[in-house]
């Protein structure tokens, strides 16, 4: 596929976020794609995972009936009713995201999760920030959401990118086919590998998803690409794999694989409010955020434990 076709390439995005230095190295861009295959009870980015464009609606933005009333009669579904405080209240169950309530709100308390962009759109709004690549090591991110769930947009994007010299980076749940994500790896200069848990029935339990085909991936990846550095996170979640023998069954998986990280990452409730928006309960509202003290606690221990299997695995070969 020749460059042209790549620029002209279009895919839904939520979100391109500017000046991110937690999403791979350096200083970075995130291009949030929509649509993903997990249903993960703690998602943070609950506007991800549905792939079309959705209708939100945050109360404290609207104006009430007494100030505005441009909603007023616009939905043919019939979602939008009045409210007791005067404030609109949206039914989505109803709602068939026409949007056309979107188009009236003036103050935005009615917005739309999702709009379309091409690939050169996409970067161009990702070379605005150029010089901080360069002199971070940083560039362009992937993320969602599963950026792969949109393959043909995902790898143009990558594609296009390296043809423009950017640094690429993915992040991915990696449930995905094999070809898609072995087409995206020839334009990655690094990815982070979401890794939740090794256990079937809990993962399938927490996701609403086999990790069969992650795993499989990751394996996969490393053999094809061993060369390609490779960064397995791990989100601590309470009541699913918050525990040393979740984080041990991980480290065993990946113990062998070159040019692998781990990292562990704390639970937080920062996407709650997202929930909200979109008409619908959180899953794990009674959880609070994980400690400080709790998060170093198992950090440590999975460092110490990486380092040891892999001392045990060298001390082996040397044998």
């Amino acid at each position: 596929m020749g460059s042209i076709a790549d620029r002209n390439q279009k895919g839904l995005v939520f979100n391109i976020q500017k000046y991110s230095v937690h999403d791979g190295p350096g200083i970075r861009t995130l291009v949030f794609i929509k649509g993903c295959s997990l249903r993960c009870a703690w998602c943070s980015n609950p506007e991800s995972q549905m792939p079309q464009r959705q209708l939100a609606y945050n109360s404290n933005k609207c104006l009430t009936v007494d100030q505005c009333q441009r909603c007023q009669g616009i939905c043919p579904q019939d979602a939008i009713a009045l409210g007791p405080d005067r404030k609109v209240t949206v039914d989505m169950q109803a709602c068939d995201d026409c949007l056309k309530c979107v188009e009236a709100c003036p103050s935005n308390a009615l917005n739309v999760y999702g709009y379309e962009v091409t690939v050169d759109e996409a970067l161009r709004r990702v070379e605005e920030d150029e010089i901080f690549y360069s002199r971070s090591g940083g560039g362009l991110t992937l993320s969602g959401g599963e950026p792969l769930f949109q393959p043909e947009f995902a790898i143009a994007l990558l594609r296009e990118a390296r043809r423009r010299r950017i640094d690429t980076c993915i992040e991915t749940c990696g449930n995905v086919p094999w070809p898609v994500l072995e087409e995206a790896a020839k334009y990655l200069n690094s990815i982070y590998y979401d890794l939740k848990c090794v256990d079937a029935k809990e993962h399938q339990n927490g996701t609403g998803s086999s990790n069969k085909l992650i795993m499989s991936n990751l394996v996969k990846l490393k053999e094809a690409y061993p060369d390609l550095p490779v960064k397995v996170r791990t989100p601590l979640i309470p009541g699913f794999n918050l525990s040393q023998e979740e984080i041990a069954k991980i480290v065993d998986l990946i113990k062998s694989m070159p040019n692998t990280e781990y990292e562990l990452l704390g639970y937080h409730r920062m996407g709650t409010p997202k929930y909200a928006y979109l008409g619908r309960e959180y899953p794990l509202a009674g959880e609070q955020n994980l400690s400080p003290e709790r998060l170093e606690e198992l950090r440590s221990f999975a460092a110490a434990k990486l380092a040891a299997a892999r001392d045990g695995d060298a001390a082996g070969c040397k044998g």
